[in-house]
């Protein structure tokens, strides 16, 4: 591995608070599922890569290939998926032993500080966005858009033609928000009514779509959608077990055409699409790099929720 995204998933992990098995269970030491790095050497039946071939680790190390969740580009469903970092050994450490049917090509013209967070956060957010049908001129509000998902979120919604609006808060988040292509930031800490402030800036209306990025904002999610019929409710991230409920009346849900939809992470496919935006050069570098004597406090920082956009550990630095 030359280097590894942190994401919250990986602190998720080490609490063991999503209800899953510890990593314990799996005889796992080290999180991290999002890395990018170089083969170094190959099993004897491997022929589809070669040494120096630059590859990438995904949140998802190995599915069955042979179901209709497999074939029908949903892989990450599948029952005998096994998790990055939670179930087998992630990318907290230099170097893994990767099946070579599931590891990602990573293209020429993409560094690895961009393509490590993007085996994860973009792809993740890239599928989210697929699945939620948003087309050219509709208006994607992000929660948390500021974070490492949401942030390369901003940047394939901006590519693909919506217009995205983030919330989040602080001045430098917002500057980085804005640069990454927001039409719009809105300040939660700030505004009163953080609903209505979006609705102004989503033409009086309301989103056409909300990708909650952030768990905290799940609870006010639905109100941002406004007045808007059809809109789309996406859940990305994961909130602690037990601790939230989302939902409404189901005469809202009727009367307004509305839909709420989890997306997990993203497939093959989706990673390979990410990659291609980042070598045309439209999923830009949204981390700070530290090098790995910097990464306990790193991890610390993410849990206390005070970075934006992404950190890439570089295990070469």
């Amino acid at each position: 591995m030359n280097t590894t995204g942190l994401c919250y998933s990986d602190i998720h992990f080490m609490l063991e608070d999503l209800g899953l098995p510890p990593m314990s269970h799996f005889g796992v030491r080290s999180p991290g599922h999002e890395g990018a790095g170089v083969v170094v050497k190959l099993g004897s039946a491997v022929t589809n890569w070669k040494l120096g071939d630059r590859a990438g680790l995904k949140p998802i190390i190995s599915v069955c290939q042979k179901c209709e969740l497999c074939w029908d580009d949903k892989e990450c469903y599948c029952k005998e998926a096994v998790f990055t970092g939670l179930a087998a050994t992630g990318s907290y450490q230099q170097y893994i032993c990767h099946p070579a049917n599931y590891a990602s090509p990573i293209p020429d013209g993409v560094d690895d500080i961009v393509a490590g967070p993007i085996m994860c956060s973009a792809s993740t957010t890239l599928r989210s966005i697929t699945e939620s049908g948003l087309k050219a001129g509709d208006i994607a509000v992000f929660p948390g858009g500021a974070g490492g998902v949401g942030s390369q979120g901003v940047q394939l919604a901006k590519a693909m033609g919506m217009r995205p609006i983030v919330v989040d808060t602080g001045d430098e988040k917002r500057k980085f928000a804005m640069k990454l292509g927001a039409e719009a930031f809105v300040d939660f800490k700030e505004v009163k009514d953080v609903a209505e402030a979006v609705i102004e800036a989503a033409d009086g209306i309301g989103a056409h779509g909300v990708f909650v990025t952030a768990p905290s904002a799940y609870n006010t999610a639905i109100s941002l959608t406004g007045s808007r019929v059809g809109a789309k409710v996406m859940c990305i991230g994961l909130p602690t077990a037990g601790t939230v409920t989302l939902g409404a009346d189901p005469s809202l849900f009727a009367f307004r055409n509305l839909t709420i939809k989890g997306t997990l992470v993203g497939s093959m496919r989706d990673t390979a699409l990410a990659l291609d935006y980042a070598k045309r050069g439209l999923l830009k570098a949204i981390c700070e790099v530290v090098p790995l004597s910097q990464m306990p406090e790193a991890v610390k920082r993410l849990q206390r929720g005070q970075v934006a956009g992404r950190i890439v550990v570089d295990f070469n630095a």
